[in-house]
Parts: structure tokens; sequence; C-alpha cells
């Protein structure tokens, strides 16, 4: 079953960092041969703008997130 990676590009959360986000994700991806087992999808906005830059892996919800976490919590995630 395919995981799913939601990213907020509103544009509150695109300004505070899910652009970069976004290629992190993707390169992460790549890198892994994920292609098949992730799903990646953009949200027009989360309306949680204050706590951004939002992004949900499997229905999970993290705030405030940098490249750096992110890489953090998709090696938890992904890597087995």
């Amino acid at each position: 079953m395919a995981s799913t990676i939601k990213i907020c590009m509103g544009s509150s959360c695109f300004a505070r960092g899910n652009s970069k986000n976004l290629q992190t994700i993707q390169k992460f991806i790549e890198k892994n041969h994920l292609d098949a087992e992730i799903e990646l999808e953009g949200l027009r906005c989360c309306d949680k703008c204050a706590k951004g830059p939002n992004i949900m892996i499997d229905d999970v919800e993290y705030n405030n997130i940098d490249s750096g976490t992110l890489l953090d919590i998709l090696e938890k995630h992904f890597k087995k």
C-alpha cells in the first residue's frame, strides 16, 4: 500500500519553506527509488498558516518543518 505525502502549497507555507521542502521530498523519493511507494500531493491551503510550513505523511501532520527536520522524518518513516 502506498504512502501519501501532502504538502501545503498555499502562499504562506510556500514562502516559509515548502518550496524547498518540496524539492527535498522529490529528491528523497528519487534517491531511494520510492516512486511506486509514495504518492505526493500538493494542497492549496491547510488553513493552518501560523503553524506552517505544513506537511502530512499518511494523515500525520507536521508543522513548522524545515528541510533538515523533514529529511529526518522521511528517513524514519520510509527507511526500513
